[in-house]
Order: C-alpha cells, then sequence, then structure tokens
C-alpha cells in the first residue's frame, strides 16, 4: 500500500463508508477485516480501510459468469 505513495497522500475511509462503497453491511465489512481479506488500520477503537484496498479488494472479486 505504502510502497507506491506517501502515507500522507492515502485516503482512509470508515467502515461505513467502505459499507457503502460496496454496497454491504458494516458487520459484512467487519468480517472482511476481522478476517484479513480487507487490509485495515485500528485508530482507537474503530478501523480505517485505505481507499486502494477497497478497490483493489473489488477488481478482485468480480467472478466470470457463462
Amino acid at each position: 500500500m505504502g510502497a507506491d505513495r506517501p502515507l500522507a497522500e492515502v485516503t482512509f475511509l470508515t467502515v461505513a463508508e467502505v459499507a457503502a462503497v460496496m454496497r454491504v453491511s458494516k458487520m459484512t465489512v467487519y468480517r472482511l477485516v476481522h478476517a484479513g481479506t480487507l487490509p485495515a488500520v485500528r485508530v482507537g477503537r474503530s478501523f480505517r480501510v485505505p481507499e486502494k484496498a477497497v478497490h483493489d479488494y473489488l477488481d478482485h472479486a468480480y467472478v466470470e459468469t457463462a
């Protein structure tokens, strides 16, 4: 994540914002974070997810259909 952009330029999203972008519940986002599928940073008692991580996850989540 930090290899291509300085930390000051990384945009972090809240769990609620990630849920809105992905159109899933906040609980689904928490499950992805706790499973290690979606990288996140813990800030106090909440999580922040790098915006690029959300886009990377969605890019790799596409399923080919017949």
